[in-house]
């Protein structure tokens, strides 16, 4: 999704007493100058010495926008990269909203660079041309023989650094459309010598994370959560954990979903919680085998679908099919899946003087948790603070609509005399078995060559666990009945297919479904271009022209996923594999972006498949950091490729079985060779890069080992017969 907004959203807001220039948005969207005290908002800081900060409103769990809207105001004001850092933003809706998702604060769907592109130029340049205006004044010069370059604002016989402006340039107005750089003067966007801003304190250890928080007297809470979903506390006995040396009590939490265990350590509330004993009441809990749910999903794919997405007529559909010269089917299975990020799920609450409460958080999306709290805890809004870390890694885990982590914090801290700190800890079991998980989905698809090997008809049936309806959120993805994120990717695939019938039929939930990483988009590039594959071999074409032959016309959808398949495949040598090796190639377009992969794997299913190599292509709008371009893309490729290998989630009774890494296991580097990252120069507006590295990873796999003999339905593919070297 692109996001385009006026110049005129931004607020410059100022104080000369503090010698503070500050630069963001006020809630009316005026830009106009005031008093620094009064501008909560701000995205650009520059204090008296000259440091110049970026208020950063995008959570950072790895995916750089602490980089790239950092190098958006650097690039604008005029300093370098070293001259700037960075601060995350507090939690406040009104003025930090995420322009993708209407009045809610947060990061997600890879919106981060799309919707802020201009927002913070223009906060760049805003504060460039007063820092300019004050050098005029001060200096009694025309404007136009002014610039700032490297952090110094400069004129044809002097110079002097951004700090001498700033209060000067504090009583100023605010410039009401300031210019932004053309892009042929860029330094900064664009460059791929531009580096990561926190890589540093990452690899020195300076970073903080969430879990890295250790407030002075501070309590550890784990919670014992029930096994099966649905169940709730009937009793506990926690004589077990009197001798545990640190364990200070257990309590069922108030809305009976588990047992708050604390105690002085997270060793100590690891080994009380493991020394209670709990009696679950399990009368409405999920009782259902992953066999059961992959069975009810099989029969709603053969049954007449509910909805029908795209109003096509179905009859029509299968007679085309049905009369056509050849016919290829096939029915996929994607199982549930979990998050699974390196650092688990935590947060510390506190109570703070004023009788508010404080949140430290790696807050991907702060308003869910700030309202919760402020419900919870009875308290206005502007009484709850959110402090965000650094997160490591989430793929959506962080943001779920309930709140989950952070209301299971808020109620253990409620249930005390808040005098302490409680640090709420998650293990890597408990995240595993956390509950919340790509949905199971299920696709049947046939599709009708005629004798010239063109597609005649495309009938599509989807059919598993609705995220969004239910939630918050279903307003926003669901219309007509349809959970746009169980389709999306299908029916509005760019590839031009005559006689396409999509259809959509929703499965009861039997866990907690999330978004994960590209969403829906996880199963259904994969359905498409496995079967783009199929029905290029059955009508006996390379699978690439097969594609380029449907992206024909001038659409930007056509031309634009057609250059990156072209791109890919050029850089891949496709067609021209050393022997012993099969090639696969999968391309999808998602969050406005278009990525294409080649995978070349040498081996075969029966003896061991390895991955050689992943060649990908690009086109992401404006490159504005293409070295973080192409790290999300690797690592897009890695989270695509490892859980379709190997992962899923499976149900026992309705408990999970799996625990820790050993029984889901994560893609190790032995695992892939090199990957190849090629970026499409455009000068359209950025779209999104967090997450369509990861869709076509898996189909472009498995386009590979069936050109080696072996043609996969069911995942992961250890579940189809494949093995890994």
């Amino acid at each position: 999704m692109t996001m385009q907004t006026s110049r005129r959203g931004f607020l410059i807001s100022t104080t000369a007493a503090a010698a503070v220039l500050v630069v963001g948005v006020r809630a009316d969207g005026v830009l106009a100058a005031g008093d620094a005290e009064a501008m909560l908002n701000p995205f650009v800081k520059i204090t008296g010495d000259g440091q110049v900060v970026a208020i950063i409103k995008h959570f950072e769990k790895g995916q750089g926008p602490a980089t790239g809207l950092s190098t958006l105001i650097a690039e604008e004001l005029g300093v370098t990269m070293d001259q700037i850092g960075y601060e995350f933003a507090p939690s406040n809706p009104e003025l930090y909203a995420n322009l993708a998702f209407g009045t809610f604060q947060g990061t997600g769907g890879s919106t981060a660079m799309a919707n802020s592109f201009m927002q913070y130029r223009t906060a760049g340049a805003a504060a460039r041309e007063m820092l300019i205006a004050a050098a005029a004044e001060e200096w009694d010069v025309d404007l136009a023989s002014l610039d700032i370059v490297d952090g110094m604002v400069t004129s044809t016989d002097r110079s002097a650094p951004l700090g001498d402006f700033v209060a000067l340039a504090s009583s100023m107005d605010a410039p009401a459309e300031p210019k932004l750089k053309d892009p042929s003067a860029w330094k900064l966007i664009g460059n791929p010598s531009v580096k990561r801003v926190d890589s540093a304190i990452k690899g020195n250890g300076q970073a903080v994370y969430a879990m890295d928080i250790h407030l002075p007297n501070q309590m550890v809470v784990m919670i014992a959560r029930p096994p099966q979903r649905g169940g709730v506390v009937a009793g506990i006995d926690d004589s077990g954990a009197a001798s545990v040396k640190g364990f200070i009590q257990a309590l069922p939490l108030p809305n009976k979903a588990g047992v708050a265990v604390y105690a002085e350590s997270t060793w100590a509330a690891m080994e009380a919680r493991d020394a209670i004993e709990v009696t679950w009441d399990n009368s409405a809990a999920e009782t259902r085998s992953s066999e059961a749910i992959r069975d009810e999903i099989f029969a709603a794919l053969n049954a007449e679908p509910t909805y029908n997405v795209n109003k096509a007529d179905p009859a029509a559909v299968g007679a085309a099919i049905d009369g056509a010269v050849k016919v290829v089917e096939k029915t996929m299975y994607f199982p549930l899946l979990a998050h699974a990020p390196m650092e688990p799920l935590t947060c510390t609450i506190e109570a703070t003087a004023d009788g508010g409460v404080l949140l430290h958080d790696g807050a991907q999306f702060p308003t869910g948790p700030h309202g919760a709290m402020a419900e919870i805890f009875q308290l206005p809004m502007e009484k709850i603070q959110i402090k965000t870390y650094l997160a490591g890694g989430s793929f959506g885990r962080r943001v779920t609509p309930t709140a989950d982590y952070q209301v299971e914090a808020a109620l253990a801290f409620v249930m005390t005399d808040r005098t302490r700190p409680v640090k709420l800890v998650w293990s890597r079991e408990d995240d595993i078995r956390g509950g919340f998980y790509r949905p199971a989905f299920g696709h049947r698809v046939r599709v009708g060559l005629d004798d010239a090997g063109n597609i005649v008809g495309w009938d599509h049936r989807v059919a598993g666990q609705s995220i969004m309806k239910g939630t918050a959120f279903e307003s926003f993805s669901v219309r007509d009945g349809v959970d746009h994120s169980s389709i999306e990717g299908t029916s509005d695939s760019p590839y031009q297919i005559p006689g396409m019938f999509v259809g959509l039929t929703d499965t009861p939930k039997a866990t907690d479904t999330l978004w994960w990483r590209s969403v829906g988009h996880t199963h259904t590039a994969y359905a498409m271009e496995v079967m783009m594959d199929m029905a290029a071999e059955a009508a006996g074409r390379d699978p690439l022209e097969f594609r380029l032959a449907h992206l024909k016309g001038d659409g930007a959808d056509q031309v634009r996923k057609a250059a990156v398949l072209s791109l890919a495949a050029e850089k891949a040598g496709w067609g021209n594999a050393p022997a012993g090796r099969s090639q696969g190639i999968a391309a999808h377009k998602s969050f406005g972006s278009w990525v294409a992969e080649v995978v070349e794997i040498s081996g075969d299913a029966i003896n061991g498949v390895k991955v050689e190599k992943v060649t990908c292509a690009v086109d992401c709008g404006i490159p504005v950091n293409p070295d973080v371009i192409k790290a999300q893309v690797e690592g897009g490729v890695g989270y695509g490729l490892g859980h379709a290998m190997r992962d899923e989630i499976t149900l026992d009774g309705g408990a999970v079985v799996q625990s820790n890494f050993p029984d889901y296991e994560p893609l190790r580097i032995s695992d892939i060779g090199a990957i190849d990252v090629h970026i499409i120069p455009s000068t359209e507006a950025p779209t999104g890069i967090g997450e369509p590295g990861v869709p076509p990873a898996a189909p472009a796999l498995a386009n590979a080992i069936a050109r080696a003999g072996h043609s996969v339905a069911l995942l992961p593919m250890v579940n189809d017969g494949v093995i890994f070297a």
